[in-house]
């Protein structure tokens, strides 16, 4: 109901509490700074991206936490690139995050905010990514992953301590705000307002020339356009399944092994009998005769008991070993003492006084070796099997890590290998919208993306014990500007739109001035000369406007934030037209004091407040400190990054 002001929590001014302290820590323990690490070095300007106080943020740490980030990206975005990524300034917001970081730390430490070791033990204990399989903390997880990322024990609770600062830092300064009830019963008004106006659309395809661009325009329209045409990274796989039936032989059990299996288990063959049970336990043996002596008359187990306030309970089957287990020697003797349909008892547990009646009774005989020979070969066979097919699997994996080829283990399971198209790291095939990868490769698209070059041979298991896949990249081709013949379609319509964009600027502007001077914008939209399509006219009021969430389009964004009878230009991304917006008529919205809508306002621009102390005390945190950024070295990270030299 309130997007209107939920949205500010999208601008700058509501991002302070997240570059504080929960940016860093999304960038999996990357901003420590590990410029001794020798991954990145040598770049110009020197090895310090940033001084924060006395400390400094080396390039090798600024370009690590960028990889970081732009790998936690692609796990909403898997085509995003770092061209793409740092087109979109990501390396300078990665920077103020680790400037905050570092800054709040220095801060906290010069003022006795810390956080200890046990804070930031459970910190890490809690983190998905360090948790064994049976979901609690696994301290060989834990080095395994840092192992993997190159990073320390020391830097990781470096890092996780400074955010944890940040936010002991930052909360308090946002908690419990409040927004005057009278300055939000004026914005409230704004959810009441209505508006009248007109939008009206020049798009450039109208404008759009005839003749074909000449070569020349489409190199240059390509040089200056070429981040638009960044084709994914694809990898082609190359793969193969195989199950049991690899294994060509495996030993059948012996005489000696179903014997040896026989002799281990012979309680499971010998004579048994289980009973199925409906049970009573009452708080004393007084109680539990009453009741049975009500049951001698005729009176039903379960009604006599709830007539004493008690209920009866079935019990599966069990024999007598387990039911005295579950109760205790005495229950256990009294119930296989008596017979089908009677009831036994009273005997005592420390439950209580049980009364048993017996429901039914099972009796299996004995089995002999012979009788179950069968069985335990069969049960002996599929053991043997499996273990089989695990230390096959462990030659397997041995043989890669030694240097085997894929073709050579797939010649030894005589199975044939298949080569996929290009994929994405989304699992599409490139290129073929709506086809996927074969479904066999689902738990292993993610690794073959992980590996740093081709001819890698994996093993992987798709269905526990028993199917398995052999596969490794044959092809990378990385994420770059697709060829200018390859898009030469796309070029064409680009130069095309953006000459028409130049007309139909001019034509925007010429009805835009008429509309200015007071013409009905459908009018002044006439006067162009060229077909265009009909003016929208709107009459609707902020809350709906607010109702539709974050798919409000441009020119109705404009048109509630124009002044009243005024006019506005509005351009149409990627070079498509341009808007002219004329706004009539502003009725100011009425609020009562009883209206619902003031204690929402008053409660989420309280919340708008609180981030805007907290981000203007992370602006005093950092001026206290002192930060001093080298500009020369955060361009030669950037350029590195982006694939220069």
């Amino acid at each position: 109901m309130l997007q209107f002001f939920r949205n500010f929590f999208n601008s700058k001014l509501g991002i302070g509490i997240t570059l504080g302290f929960v940016g860093l820590i999304a960038l999996a323990f990357a901003g420590g700074d590990v410029a001794n690490n020798g991954g990145f070095g040598g770049v110009a300007g020197g090895d310090r991206a940033a001084t924060v106080g006395k400390k400094r943020i080396g390039t090798a740490a600024l370009s690590q936490a960028a990889t970081s980030a732009l790998e936690n990206m692609k796990q909403d975005n898997p085509r995003l690139s770092m061209k793409a990524f740092l087109a979109q300034d990501g390396l300078s917001q990665v920077l103020d995050q680790m400037i905050d970081r570092n800054a709040i730390g220095a801060f906290g430490e010069a003022h006795g905010i810390i956080a200890g070791d046990r804070l930031v033990d459970s910190e890490i204990a809690k983190i998905p990514t360090f948790r064994g399989p049976d979901g609690s903390f696994s301290e060989t997880a834990y080095k395994q992953m840092l192992q993997q990322r190159g990073l320390t024990d020391q830097l990781v609770r470096e890092d996780l301590g400074q955010g944890l600062v940040a936010k002991m830092v930052l909360v308090p300064a946002s908690f419990g705000t409040t927004f005057p009830r009278d300055m939000a019963l004026r914005y409230a008004a704004l959810l009441r307002e209505h508006r009248v106006g007109s939008i009206g659309l020049v798009p450039s395809a109208a404008f759009a020339p005839k003749t074909p661009p000449t070569d020349a325009e489409l190199t240059a329209f390509y040089a200056k356009s070429r981040n638009s045409f960044i084709r994914p990274e694809r990898r082609a796989i190359r793969y193969a399944v195989f199950d049991g039936s690899a294994l060509k032989s495996v030993a059948a059990p012996t005489d000696a092994e179903i014997a040896a299996r026989y002799n281990a288990n012979k309680a499971l063959y010998s004579a048994s009998e289980t009973r199925k049970l409906t049970q009573l336990i009452a708080p004393t043996e007084a109680a539990a005769r009453a009741i049975m002596a009500e049951v001698a008359k005729g009176t039903p187990l379960d009604k006599a008991a709830a007539e004493k306030g008690l209920s009866t309970a079935g019990i599966p089957a069990l024999d007598k070993q387990a039911l005295s287990t579950q109760a205790s020697q005495a229950v256990a003797d009294a119930v296989f003492a008596a017979g089908k349909g009677a009831l036994a008892g009273p005997a005592k547990s420390a439950l209580g006084w049980h009364l048993i009646r017996v429901d039914g009774i099972e009796n299996k005989p004995a089995r002999s070796l012979e009788q179950v020979r069968g069985e335990l070969f069969t049960q002996i066979a599929a053991e043997k099997r499996r273990t089989a097919l695990s230390d096959f699997t462990a030659r397997i994996e041995d043989e890669f890590d030694n240097g085997g080829s894929l073709s050579d283990v797939a010649k030894e399971l005589a199975v044939n290998l298949t080569t996929t198209e290009p994929l994405t790291a989304d699992g599409q095939v490139y290129g073929q919208p709506g086809k996927t990868a074969p479904v066999e490769l689902a738990k292993v698209i993610q690794t073959a993306f992980a590996m740093e070059r081709e001819n890698q041979p994996q093993l992987a298991e798709i269905e526990a014990g028993k199917k398995f896949l052999i596969y490794d990249v044959t092809t990378i081709t990385t994420s770059a500007p697709a060829p200018m013949a390859e898009v030469k379609d796309a070029l064409i319509a680009g130069v095309q739109m953006e000459k028409g964009a130049t007309a139909a600027k001019a034509a925007a502007q010429k009805a835009f001035d008429a509309a200015k001077k007071g013409t009905d914008l459908a009018a002044a939209m006439a006067s162009v000369g060229a077909p265009l399509p009909p003016v929208q006219r709107i009459d609707m009021g902020r809350m709906q406007l607010t109702q539709m969430g974050q798919q409000v389009p441009p020119p109705l964004t404009l048109l509630f934030s124009m002044a009243e009878g005024t006019a506005k230009l509005l351009p149409v991304p990627g070079n498509r037209g341009w808007y002219v917006v004329a706004l009539k008529d502003i009725v100011p919205g009425a609020v009562q004091a009883n209206d619902p809508v003031l204690p929402q306002a008053q409660k989420e621009l309280g919340g708008i407040v609180g981030r805007e102390y907290a981000d203007e005390l992370r602006r005093a945190i950092r001026a206290e400190v002192g930060v001093k950024k080298n500009d020369t070295a955060i361009a030669a990270v950037r350029s590195q990054l982006n694939g220069g030299n």
